[in-house]
C-alpha cells in the first residue's frame, strides 16, 4: 500500500490507534507502594512520578510499558524490589497509609 501510494497510484488509507491515557496514580496505588518506594521499583526519580501523577508529564516508551504491565500484574512492582518493598506495603496496609 505505501508502495503503490509512492508511486502515486491512490491515496493511502490512515490507521488511527488510540493510545489509552495510564492512570499512574491509580497503578501505584494498586501496589500499596509510596511514592519513594514505587518510583525506586519503576526505576525512575520520585519527582518524575509525582509529574505523571498530577498529569505534567506522561510516561513514555519503556516506562509506559512497565506500568502497563504492573496494571495488570501489581505484585511485579514488589518482585522488582524484593521483600523490603513488600514488607513496607504491608505494614502500610495495617496503617492505611499508601501515600
Amino acid at each position: 500500500e505505501a508502495l503503490a501510494y509512492a508511486r502515486g497510484e491512490g491515496p493511502a488509507e490512515i490507521h488511527k490507534i488510540e493510545v489509552p491515557q495510564l492512570d499512574v496514580r491509580g497503578i501505584r496505588a494498586s501496589t500499596g507502594l509510596s511514592q519513594a518506594d514505587f518510583a525506586r521499583s519503576i526505576g525512575v526519580d520520585e519527582t518524575t512520578l509525582r509529574n505523571w501523577e498530577l498529569g505534567r508529564q506522561r510516561p513514555e516508551g519503556n516506562a509506559r510499558v512497565l506500568l502497563a504491565m504492573i496494571a495488570k500484574d501489581p505484585q511485579i512492582a514488589h518482585r522488582a524490589m524484593g521483600g523490603e518493598a513488600a514488607d513496607r506495603a504491608g505494614d502500610a496496609e495495617l496503617t492505611g497509609n499508601t501515600s
